[in-house]
């Protein structure tokens, strides 16, 4: 049975997104980041990332940690591509190409989008993004990606999906990376046939049941 640690504030979401796909039975243990607790180590604080209960399973105190029998994964990214191609049927790869396909997209996604994508997400949500600093933030983290935009956007306009002409694994990661840009007002409208994609991906009943569990926790 496989056990996912972690809240949908976080980057849960990606394996949370990819089991709501497969419709798979899992053990779900509610995990908070330690940050988000004022005392994290007191007595009645919830299990959180501090917590040496947490820690004994995952010791690097992160969330998502995912354990499958004797198996235990503490990379969100890792831990939606093992489930689609051990559980997800197309979800994952068909074969060794699209396997190392998926693997390369979801590389680029990791080094080439999220860093940025977060750095302006972290100014908005700080209420900073009218600040001159803020502003200058911004617009360097979207020039930053720009150039992986470029690429995505240039193999979106002839494939609808990441890989193999149907929504697999490398879709959940690569949108969950960008995710953190939507808030940007302008920079997806560059960037049409990516914009249409993440419409898509977004779109799914899966995605739509991940954030409706993201929306009911608290902020």
């Amino acid at each position: 049975m496989i056990t996912l640690y972690g809240v949908a504030r976080s980057r849960a979401s990606r394996p949370m997104w990819m089991l709501a796909e497969i419709g798979l039975d899992y053990t779900h243990v509610p995990v908070i980041q330690a940050y988000r607790l004022a005392t994290p180590m007191a007595d009645d604080a919830p299990l959180n990332t501090g917590s040496a209960a947490f820690l004994a399973v995952n010791p690097l105190g992160q969330i998502p940690c995912m354990t499958d029998g004797d198996l235990t994964l503490t990379e969100s990214l890792g831990i939606t591509l093992y489930l689609g191609k051990t559980y997800g049927g197309d979800l994952g790869p068909r074969d060794a190409s699209e396997d190392a396909m998926m693997v390369q997209w979801t590389l680029m996604a990791v080094t080439g989008i999220e860093g940025p994508a977060l750095e302006m997400m972290y100014v908005q949500a700080d209420g900073q993004a009218d600040t001159p600093v803020g502003v200058g933030v911004i617009a360097i983290a979207a020039e930053k990606l720009r150039r992986p935009l470029r690429r995505l956007q240039a193999h979106l306009e002839a494939a609808e999906w990441m890989v193999g002409g149907r929504f697999t694994a490398a879709d959940i990661n690569v949108a969950e990376c960008l995710r953190y840009a939507q808030g940007h007002p302008t920079l997806l409208g560059e960037f049409p046939a990516v914009s249409a994609w993440l419409t898509r991906a977004q779109a799914r009943p899966a995605f739509k049941a991940m954030w409706d569990r993201r929306m009911a926790e608290p902020a």
